[in-house]
């Protein structure tokens, strides 16, 4: 397709599991892509369906797949009302949808939320299915995002997205890079429900507690940190590594999320420095952490305090995710790339999606 201005709902349910996210984002490209979030919200999952999301890994496959369907009839739902309300008419819609299993080592992952039930659910075109062709092709099928960041935010030497999970890409020596630096919400929010709250407003539990000393050195020392290729983190590895090792110390969620902000910020300002070329780099950061206030004191001390943060609207904090889905979705549109080698470990560059209407 030749047009140079596309509008695109993109959509995004993230491993938090606290709703979808939807954005209606204007694109256009000119010597170099430019966007604007002209409408975005975040609906929550009614009760049954999150609680069903939040187990799927652990259901039959026709549960699974009953579920698969529920879900994407759901979001075909949340869209059309999103379309009514706003009076907006996207040329397409691009879901992530919800990742139930992530094992690229087997050639597997499986994001739900039926593409055909989205689109007769909403009337709308639909692409979703965006990571199973990098997976075929070698690679990790993760993380999508950094197309979007290298595209959009080229001014940015790091783009930090912190949501169940910390990932972060630049640029460097004319590659994009990008992986998942450690985990983030997942772990702190589970600390966070044993005191009856959904998450640590701001990290003010956190800044409470004290570091448990040895934990904080034995999360530096699991296996995921040593891997230097191309790597991304999932919930198996959550019940694998991460939590069984916090459970082991039965700390009090204070003292539990209190090293767990110190360890993100010791990795992520590890990465920080090792892939700068800058005095002080300028870091955008989004998704819920972004929020954390306790965390970024610990990492503007963990970086010396040389970097810049970059000044972000709310709604790019907080929409980033779907806003990216949406521009994957106008790459694949375009028969362009949208997924990329040199980040997910593939053996080329991909154009990723199905496309449904």
């Amino acid at each position: 397709m030749s047009l140079e201005k596309y509008s695109l709902i993109g959509l995004m349910s993230g491993t938090s599991g606290d709703g979808l996210d939807l954005a209606y984002v204007h694109f256009e490209r000119q010597q170099s892509w430019s966007f604007e979030i002209e409408q975005a919200r975040t609906c929550p999952f009614p009760g049954d369906l999150g609680k069903n999301l939040s187990r799927a890994h652990s259901l039959t496959g026709l549960e699974l797949a009953q579920l698969d369907v529920d879900f994407g009839r759901w979001m075909g739902e949340q869209v059309l009302d999103f379309c009514r309300e706003f009076q907006v008419k996207p040329l397409a819609v691009a879901s992530h949808g919800h990742t139930v299993f992530h094992q690229p080592g087997i050639g597997l992952t499986l994001q739900i939320g039926n593409g055909w039930a989205l689109h007769q659910a909403s009337g709308e075109r639909v692409i979703n299915d965006f990571r199973m062709l990098d997976v075929q092709l070698g690679g990790q099928g993760a993380p999508l995002v950094p197309i979007g960041d290298k595209l959009l935010f080229p001014q940015v030497d790091f783009c930090l997205n912190l949501g169940g999970i910390a990932n972060i890409s630049m640029e460097r020596e004319g590659q994009r890079l990008a992986f998942d630096c450690c985990p983030f919400n997942l772990l702190l929010n589970a600390e966070a429900n044993k005191l009856g709250k959904a998450y640590d407003s701001e990290g003010k539990t956190a800044r409470t507690g004290e570091i448990s000393l040895t934990l904080f050195e034995e999360l530096n020392r699991l296996p995921f940190y040593a891997a230097k290729s191309a790597k991304s983190l999932g919930r198996e590895e959550m019940g694998a590594d991460f939590l069984p090792l916090i459970g082991r110390f039965g700390l009090s969620p204070a003292d539990a999320m209190r090293t767990l902000v110190e360890h993100y910020a010791f990795q992520i300002a590890s990465v920080v420095r090792s892939h700068s070329d800058k005095e002080s780099p300028l870091v955008l950061i989004t998704g819920g952490g972004a929020y954390h206030a306790f965390f970024i004191e610990r990492l503007d001390h963990h970086l010396g305090k040389r970097w810049k943060q970059f000044d972000a609207h709310p709604q790019l904090v907080e929409f980033k995710e779907a806003l990216i889905f949406a521009f994957l979705g106008v790459l694949r549109l375009r028969g362009e790339a949208n997924c990329l080698a040199s980040v997910t470990g593939a053996s080329m560059d991909s154009s990723g999606g199905t496309i449904y209407g």
